[in-house]
């Protein structure tokens, strides 16, 4: 089994217009509502590839009764912890016209210390039953930055691998738990790392030196341009071939998704990743996040190639 936990789970709802502008009335022509945070993406992606899995992580208030009852909807199981408040919303615009993408995002509930002791216990026993548990998103306001490499921790003890991907504070606290795979953006390993990188040489030796660090799998998403990875000590560069994207939110999460089910189905270092580039790629296609088919996910991964860097 996957876990994927979700510290910070959200009503994803994007609305779809034909032109978007500021300061004026806008008429939504489509709308769509799901539940949705970054583990919740990698979730519905690892169920839609045929992996068995579980959502956990925290839900508050009405928001996270609509986040439960669309999970049971959609068939995938879920065992997360109530906390107080409300958990967020998570607004996309798609404007149709000018082929933009803005986001809204609410900071979602306050997390107590006694929500994070039920929380670590949670995990301890859903890793129990796991190969792999995926760590996703940003923290709750409430949580420390050390909370991943903790749960990280918990995870590997309880005897399953784990997968980091987060940003900032909580990515560099989280790295010295040693996690299986992390996937920074180009931004974010730049950040984490202290150092400029101006070109694709610098990202490589970035990766390389987090892979001497002892870290396994290191991606580096680069939008369009697909990705440079990180295994086993060696870089690869992967290009992906060009897509008409609908919306490519939450393409990042498929792309875990389909890394951990290459993982798990024991594919070399460079399927992994032209898998995971294969499943980023195909949630492009489709309106909702964390949504692939696997037509499209087989036809693009015929087309990607993976070389060494």
């Amino acid at each position: 089994m996957i876990t994927t936990v979700t510290l910070n789970a959200a009503i994803d709802k994007t609305y779809s217009v034909k032109s978007f502008e500021m300061d004026r009335v806008s008429r939504v022509t489509d709308m769509i509502a799901v539940p949705g945070g970054k583990g919740i993406n990698v979730a519905r992606v690892a169920r839609l590839l045929g992996e068995p899995v579980t959502a956990a992580g925290f839900v508050a208030g009405f928001n996270g009764q609509f986040i439960r009852s669309g999970l049971d909807t959609e068939g995938i199981s879920h065992d997360f912890t109530e906390v107080p408040g409300e958990s967020r919303l998570c607004l996309t615009v798609l404007d149709a016209d000018n082929g933009t993408q803005t986001e809204l995002l609410e900071p979602g509930p306050v997390i107590a210390e006694n929500s994070l002791l039920t929380l670590k216990e949670k995990v301890k026993e859903l890793a129990g039953r796991s190969t792999h548990v995926c760590f996703s998103g940003s923290l709750p306001l409430g949580c420390p930055p050390s909370l991943y490499a903790e749960l990280i921790t918990l995870a590997r003890e309880a005897g399953a691998e784990a997968v980091l991907d987060a940003s900032g504070d909580a990515l560099a606290a989280g790295l010295e738990a040693m996690p299986l795979l992390i996937k920074p953006n180009e931004h974010e390993i730049v950040r984490l790392l202290g150092r400029p990188a101006s070109s694709d040489d610098d990202l490589a030796a970035c990766i390389r030196e987090l892979m001497q660090r002892g870290i396994r799998h290191v991606v580096v998403s680069l939008g369009a341009r697909g990705a440079l990875a990180g295994s086993s000590g060696r870089v690869r560069r992967v290009a992906i071939p060009a897509i008409r994207a609908v919306n490519p939110v939450g393409s990042g999460d498929a792309m875990v998704a389909g890394m951990v089910t290459a993982l798990r189905q024991g594919r070399s270092d460079a399927d992994v990743v032209r898998f995971g580039a294969a499943c980023g790629s195909a949630n492009a296609l489709q309106k909702q996040a964390g949504v692939v088919t696997d037509e499209d996910v087989e036809r693009i991964f015929r087309d990607i190639t993976v070389t060494d860097y």
